[in-house]
């Protein structure tokens, strides 16, 4: 008994040190580059110990009233530690790492109750919180089976909960549920198709590969760092992930080459052999292993902010400039209403009612691509202070006003080093003021239409669908299909592959085309041979293309780049226009478009 009771004080000792620097290092901020690698090695190195403690000692520790749902939570921990340092440093192997031991943790039952314990509420909290936190690990790895899966256990779970615990409020936890039935509702509809990460089975064209290969620029920039954030009223999310968010994520990331290894069996020092994937196995702890190809660049770190206020926002965008390396470029994402916003179903209704009168000419569509057609406000010429600080987008409650308001001058200080600006907007016009006011480098700029484009707009809930430029940026195909009304779940799949095919063959055309051009800005230039940045660069083109042929679409109201890209990538060249055209006869959509003018 008394070596038992030590045992058991040895590990309580154990588990409060680790969870004392488990709790320091949940303070670290997730952006920046600031070298923590030290203490979270520490961290991970504490719970190792931990770890192999308790299955050096479990008939003793059991002996001594340890419970399964106790292990259970140090797994836990142990994948919160992974997926923590995922997001601080975008490494898919800590992703990885933490889906491992969350499957680990489900498929040994660690946190299924007894039924002695079913009425204790703080086991079945810890059970929630874990279902909610494999729910997110498994939505960023796209796997789409498991999050039905945990999605239909935690509603179960849920329900059981307010049945079991009737003086308990569960009302937070009945939200979780429907965020993520919600979210999955949306997400899968690119989940299913392909990856929104980078793949070279689809995202390297071969036959522009020579052509990107031989590309070089006087200068080439390194694309290494991202702060991504999105605010709508209602927009759909779950945890502190958007649906914007989680799309652009993904888009910035490369496809891991394989899912995990199951570890080997191996025998032990009896001869016996341990199947360390098995209900009773061991869980390795495993930071050296790298899951994606060596050969790649690392993905680029990215600051996700979830409904941050606008002096956050500042300050992490100040961090992360001030700590860009030298010829490296930081993307910034905003996804936001403006001050101009309306309520969406009153304008959605308004523009349906008005689509017969705004056919618009292709013509005068392309003529607004070019530099010398923008507005004076958009020239490269000397802005006043008060053109910076016009318009904005909110962050925030629109009652409070100026705290929770972006202003295009606000991003004119990062200008100092290079930058490339997305902004998805129904006011995002607001933000050309910005180029030709660079404060020391000119600045690549990517704004959204004012407003969504649809066959069917009353059809569409523009909220819970999330923000049309971003799904065109993310997932091209998908997006178009949305747009004509044509629901990819019920296509046939050799249409939809077809389709694919086409949009391939397009970007592949289109980038060749950039990689020889010789009146392709250095602004682009520089950055051309980042693979994210180039993929987002060609969805560019496919979107302005798609939405100028557009019968619903106004004349006015296309997606705008700053610095203007070449004219032969115009939606009006022949190569641009034939691949639009090839695709919209190909699903049988090409009456909605405008091709007869060209």
């Amino acid at each position: 008994m008394t070596d038992s009771n030590s045992v058991a004080k040895t590990f309580r000792a154990l588990v409060e040190s680790a969870d004392r620097k488990f709790a320091r290092v949940q303070d670290v901020p997730a952006y920046g580059r600031v070298d923590n690698h030290h203490y979270f090695h520490k961290v991970f190195k504490a719970y190792m110990r931990l770890w192999k403690f308790q299955q050096e000692f479990r008939a003793k520790l059991v002996e001594s009233g340890l419970n399964r749902s106790e292990i259970g939570e140090i797994a836990s921990r142990i994948g919160q530690l992974y997926f923590g340092h995922y997001m601080r440093t975008s490494e898919a192997r800590f992703l990885i790492e933490a889906y491992v031991f969350y499957e680990a943790i489900l498929n040994r039952n660690y946190f299924e109750e007894s039924k002695n314990s079913r009425k204790d509420l703080g086991a079945r909290f810890k059970q929630l919180r874990f279902y909610a936190r494999f729910l997110l690990v498994s939505l960023l790895l796209n796997r789409t089976h498991t999050v039905q899966v945990l999605a239909e256990r935690l509603k179960a779970l849920v329900d059981d909960s307010k049945a079991a615990f009737r003086g308990t409020d569960f009302k937070e936890w009945r939200l979780v549920v429907q965020e993520i039935f919600c979210f999955m509702k949306v997400a899968t509809i690119s989940m299913n198709v392909r990856p929104l990460r980078y793949s070279a089975s689809f995202d390297s064209h071969q036959l522009s590969l020579p052509f990107v290969a031989r590309f070089h620029a006087k200068r080439v920039l390194k694309f290494r760092d991202a702060v991504l954030t999105s605010y709508h009223r209602n927009e759909v999310k779950f945890a502190e992930i958007t649906l914007d968010t989680y799309r652009m994520l993904q888009c910035l990331e490369w496809e891991p080459g394989f899912f995990y290894q199951k570890h080997p069996v191996e025998p032990n020092e009896n001869g016996a052999t341990i199947d360390h994937s098995g209900a009773s196995g061991i869980i390795d702890i495993n930071l050296a292993t790298d899951m994606t190809d060596p050969s790649l660049p690392p993905n680029p770190k990215k600051a996700i902010l979830y409904r941050p206020s606008v002096t956050h926002l500042i300050a992490v965008m100040a961090t992360v400039c001030e700590e860009l390396l030298p010829d490296s470029i930081m993307l910034i994402y905003l996804s936001a209403a403006g001050k101009c916003c309306q309520n969406s179903v009153n304008q959605m209704a308004s523009y349906g009612e008005s689509r017969k009168s705004v056919r618009s000419k292709v013509i005068t569509q392309n003529s607004r691509e070019n530099c010398n057609s923008l507005p004076e406000s958009c020239k490269s010429e000397k802005r006043g202070s008060s053109d910076l600080y016009d318009e904005y987008l909110w962050f925030g409650h629109r009652s409070n006003g100026g705290p929770n308001v972006l202003y295009p001058g606000d991003i004119i200080p990062f200008t100092r080093r290079p930058v490339f600006l997305i902004v998805d907007s129904n006011n995002s016009n607001a933000f050309k003021v910005l180029h030709g006011a660079e404060r020391g480098e000119t600045a690549a700029i990517l704004l959204s239409p004012l407003r969504p484009a649809f066959k069917n707009p009353l059809n569409v809930d523009t909220i819970q669908s999330g923000s049309q430029f971003t799904f065109f940026l993310t997932a091209p195909l998908p997006a178009f299909l949305e747009m004509v009304g044509l629901p990819s779940a019920n296509m046939d799949t050799d249409v939809y592959n077809d389709a694919e095919t086409i949009v391939s063959s397009a970007l592949s055309e289109w980038e060749t085309v950039l990689c020889t051009s010789t009146s392709l800005n250095i602004v682009w230039a520089q950055v051309l041979s980042d693979n994210f940045l180039r993929r987002l660069i060609l969805r560019f083109i496919f979107c302005r293309s798609v939405l100028s042929f557009f019968s619903t679409k106004e004349d006015d109201d296309l997606p705008i780049c700053l610095p203007c890209l070449p004219d032969s990538v115009a939606s009006n060249s022949g190569v641009v226009c034939s691949a639009i055209r090839r695709l919209a006869k190909h699903l049988n959509v090409a009456d909605l478009f405008n091709f007869h003018e060209v």
